[in-house]
């Protein structure tokens, strides 16, 4: 007779059982192993992060410098050839299918470690157990899972928690986060925010967010967004088991300010993907209008315009800053040649980004160039050009 475990229950009670196993696993990753340990977004009741580790030790056998050192790397070295699972890199056919052995890779480079591994656990249980012995936690999980379930049932749930994060994690954020999806923010990356409902992976469907704001304990940003790994940190700052350290900042408005000042750049280096987000919305209608026009004449012509450039318009005006087939940015020059409005507004949106990326440069200098920008924004002759450089000086 086959042993049926101490827990008899119907089909769909091991199916919510499985589902709830792995839902707390995910929760251990995206709350202490992503937000509390690789950014610092939060700090952990010593009772709640020691259960974390010991439960990603059952169900995953990572080890916490392991992981925390690799997606710091994945952050420093974001889509290029050093980043350790790019989609544009590698392709997400392999991601997908083997993302989990990309990790392991990158995990047994000591360089990789020693760089960005630092601040993780290194007590006597973390060296002598966890790390040491990082196999014999899913063989204590395979028996616990036998034990409660039975062997059929308990083996189902087993293989099912041992590949639930090589897949999601590895295969699904790190892959389809890179690849499909919608963005709120054109960070200089190619994540995307898978759905804006961030329940099955605990909030890291929202990775585009999350490049934008990686320090940020809060992964939603759009009002209709859900990050329930958000709801479960609120819930343990409430019990004081946890204490949030930092969220993205939130754009304050001065309607009535008309002139741009000192505050008025800081603003605008805080918010800056908030800012070249409302930029690029401000002058979508207006590009694409005009490309449409050089589209219909083209062929009355009997010509083509570009079409991966026009693609790329397409793209680069639902936020995204990442061309896929070349694996490098977004550029516009060979369209910005034909069509004199998508040209000031590409190159327009090049120099405002440099405001933030001139380190050396002096508040004085930055609020010199700022007033030059909206001096030549407002003489450009695009209506939204004008409209959004006049609501510059109001975010503070």
């Amino acid at each position: 007779m086959t042993y049926t475990g101490l827990f008899d229950l119907p089909w769909w009670g091991y199916v919510t059982a499985g589902l709830l196993l792995t839902h707390v696993t995910i929760a251990a990753v995206t709350i202490f192993l992503h937000r509390h340990q690789a950014h610092r977004a939060l700090d952990l009741h010593p009772c709640v992060a020691h259960f974390f580790r010991f439960w990603l030790w059952l169900t995953t056998g990572m080890v916490t410098r392991e992981w925390v050192a690799v997606h710091r790397k994945h952050h420093a070295k974001v889509e290029t050839s050093e980043d350790p699972h790019s989609p544009q890199i590698y392709g997400i056919g392999r991601l997908l299918s083997g993302g989990v052995f990309l990790y392991v890779a990158e995990t047994h480079k000591t360089e990789t470690l020693e760089r960005y591994g630092h601040g993780t656990p290194e007590d006597w249980i973390e060296t002598h157990l966890y790390a040491r012995w990082s196999f014999v936690g899913p063989i204590v999980m395979a028996l616990a899972d036998v034990l409660a379930f039975g062997i059929v049932a308990g083996s189902v749930i087993f293989l099912v928690q041992m590949a639930w994060i090589p897949f999601w994690a590895a295969g699904v954020i790190n892959g389809v986060g890179h690849y499909w999806g919608y963005r709120n923010y054109p960070v200089e990356d190619a994540s995307t925010n898978i759905v804006p409902w961030g329940i099955l992976i605990g909030g890291e469907e929202l990775h585009n967010n999350h490049h934008a704001y990686p320090s940020s304990a809060k992964l939603s940003s759009a009002w209709y967004e859900v990050d329930i790994g958000w709801l479960y940190i609120r819930l343990l700052e409430t019990l004081r088991l946890a204490r949030v350290r930092k969220t993205a900042p939130l754009p304050c408005f001065q309607p009535a300010k008309v002139e741009c000042d000192a505050d008025t750049v800081q603003a605008i280096i805080t918010h800056r993907h908030y800012v070249l987000a409302q930029y690029t919305r401000s002058v979508r209608d207006a590009c694409w209008h005009e490309v449409l026009k050089l589209r219909a004449t083209a062929n009355a012509c009997g010509e083509r315009i570009d079409a991966r450039s026009a693609r790329n318009l397409l793209r680069w005006l639902r936020l995204h800053t990442w061309d896929a087939r070349a694996r490098g940015p977004i550029t516009l020059e060979t369209l910005a040649g034909q069509a004199k409005v998508v040209h000031t507004a590409y190159s327009m949106r090049q120099e405002l980004s440099q405001l933030w990326k001139r380190s050396s440069a002096s508040t004085d200098q930055l609020l010199r160039q700022l007033r030059d920008w909206r001096e030549r924004a407002e003489s450009s002759g695009i209506a939204a050009l004008h409209e959004f450089s006049r609501r510059l000086p109001h975010l503070v």
